[in-house]
């Protein structure tokens, strides 16, 4: 039997919160919901609402049979008056749905079946109020101390629905400012009312309560129970009946026999937290020779390992300083009023030639000589990518009912680097537009097969890739990025998204008339005008307008749909 972990009291007050913050993807997923962007927008038909305070109300009974349970179980004397608080309050959130149900004057409520979702989340909690929970024994929980445990095991599996409902409460809160006819104000308001978070907050704090004693184990039975609620309850959001068109997810309305989805994406901190040339300079350093070693004979001679990065520091430090010179010129002339492509194009013209001085100087200096292919295909597969986005890229591939190619347009100095970073299972439809190292005997020379250095190279590359798809079906072209040289193409793109966008991208965007636009605000004005009859709804390139994100997880969402 394992021992059991030693934990302070310190690391255990905060369990609910810490749970939140590891599965907060859930919650971002949750916002991306059909069902969720109509509630936003007010465009959710009246019949879908009636029939989610329905299953609801089953929530909320389930509810108030937990809260009785972990009464039962415990054997702190204020724990039970809270709780039996929390009780209280469930009872009454109950007595207020019944009133708007009369409000309605409709009888559906009532008769409203219980739907899959909350079927499984209301069959997981009642399991875990009688004990039956995965990796605890039920004959363990037979002793009354034991039996205490369980009272934390619920809250658990009941807390994250509290602070889920929270989070969407303030989250659309944005959407009623200005509306004075907001259909749903009341219901939004509510979720994101103070006394809804102060009910959130009770809740956590009698987890973290409940919890002080546990051990490790036993708390990492509270992860998994709440990490299941999490996802139960985006399930019940899911599968909430939609009888109308919904703008998310875009693969929901596409048609692989007519379409085609076309994704572009940038590498280097967009897929990375680490630029890819820190890590080709790094595996030349390491693998250099030491000053005053003798060199093989028949191998490329080599600056030894303190020379090398000595010239790499001064070679990043006079990148860095002439990149922000070039950036301020770029930005001399006036500010655009409106949206001018044209003059953007001519600007990062001047950014381009500035790249491929760089590189030159990057050849010259040997750094890049010798690197061995095996080491850096090594590196790639170490590679940490952004979390979600290796996901993602499965999931598109997964996914037999998408038409779609998948395209990386990378300065990366070395396209095998790239290849190796999504090898598992993504290598047969990824196609790498980057530099390439020139290699003899599986070791570099030094020099660069210059095919993307620049913004004006990626946007040939990207109108040249879809020149060439045939033209028996129509594409829908996403590209995301996050830096200046991704401009063009997040312009020519449909849509472009640009994933925590570098100062520079938003300086030069700003300058020449480009608008940010957080993505989930973005598609809820879409669900609008969509909702409205508009043609505006639909995705346009050229628009001016790009979409921010912070997340993967958001472009998932946006892209595929939250399962």
């Amino acid at each position: 039997m394992a021992a059991a972990k030693n934990i302070s009291i310190e690391e255990t007050v905060e369990i609910a919160r810490k749970c939140w913050f590891k599965f907060k993807k859930v919650s971002i997923l949750a916002l991306y919901t059909p069902f969720v962007v109509c509630l936003a927008s007010g465009t959710l038909k009246i019949e879908t609402l009636q029939h989610f305070i329905a299953q609801n109300s089953y929530y909320l009974k389930a509810f108030a049979k937990g809260y009785e349970a972990a009464i039962e179980c415990t054997d702190d004397d204020d724990a039970k008056v809270g709780l039996s608080e929390m009780r209280k309050n469930v009872m009454k959130e109950l007595e207020m749905q019944d009133t708007v149900i009369q409000e309605w004057d409709s009888d559906m409520v009532k008769k409203c079946a219980l739907n899959p979702g909350t079927v499984k989340y209301t069959d997981f909690l009642l399991a875990t109020t009688s004990g039956k929970i995965e990796g605890v024994k039920t004959a363990t929980l037979a002793t009354p101390f034991e039996r205490t445990k369980l009272a934390a095991y619920i809250l658990g599996a009941m807390v994250p629905g509290i602070r889920l409902y929270a989070y969407l409460g303030k989250e659309l809160l944005v959407f009623l400012a200005g509306e004075t006819t907001h259909p749903y104000k009341r219901i939004i308001e509510n979720y994101a009312s103070e006394g809804f978070e102060g009910l959130a907050l009770q809740n956590e704090s009698w987890l973290d309560k409940l919890s002080v004693s546990l051990t490790g184990e036993e708390l990492d039975i509270i992860e998994k129970l709440y990490q299941q609620a999490m996802k139960l309850e985006l399930g019940f959001l899911l599968a909430q009946p939609l009888d109308q068109k919904s703008v998310i997810p875009i693969s929901r309305e596409h048609n692989p026999s007519e379409e085609r989805l076309v994704i572009f994406f940038n590498f280097d901190m967009t897929c990375t937290a680490v630029d890819s040339s820190a890590i080709l300079a790094e595996i030349a350093i390491i693998s250099a020779p030491k000053s005053g070693e003798n060199q093989p004979e028949n191998e490329l001679v080599r600056l030894s390992s303190a020379d090398l990065r000595s010239t790499w520091e001064d070679l990043s430090k006079q990148y860095t300083e002439e990149y922000e010179q070039c950036i301020d010129t770029m930005l001399f002339g006036e500010k655009a009023e409106n949206f001018d492509y044209e003059r953007l194009h001519k600007a990062l013209e001047q950014l381009s030639d500035f790249e491929k001085r760089a590189n030159t100087r990057v050849s010259e200096s040997g750094v890049l000589k010798g690197l061995n292919l095996e080491d850096i295909k090594r590196a790639g597969e170490r590679m940490i990518l952004r979390d979600g986005c290796n996901n993602f890229f499965h999931s598109i591939i997964k996914n037999e009912h998408l038409n779609a190619d998948i395209h990386v347009l990378s300065y990366c100095w070395c396209g095998d680097l790239i290849r190796s970073a999504f090898s598992s299972g993504v290598l047969d439809v990824l196609n790498v537009h980057a530099n390439e190292f020139i290699f003899e005997e599986n070791l570099s020379t030094g020099e660069i097969v210059k095919k993307v250095e620049s913004p004006i190279d990626k946007i040939q590359a990207f109108s040249k890739i879809l020149n060439n798809c045939s033209n028996d079906k129509k594409n829908l072209t996403v590209h995301v990025g996050d830096t200046a040289s991704d401009l063009l193409c997040l312009l020519q793109a449909d849509i472009g998204i640009v994933l925590n966008p570098s100062s520079s991208l938003t300086r030069v965007g700003n300058h020449f008339g480009v608008s940010f636009i957080p993505l989930f605000p973005g598609i809820v004005e879409k669900q609008k005008i969509s909702a409205a009859g508009d043609d505006s709804s639909r995705w346009n390139r050229l628009s001016g307008v790009l979409y921010t994100v912070s997340s993967w997880s958001e472009i998932h969402a946006f892209i595929l749909g939250s399962t």
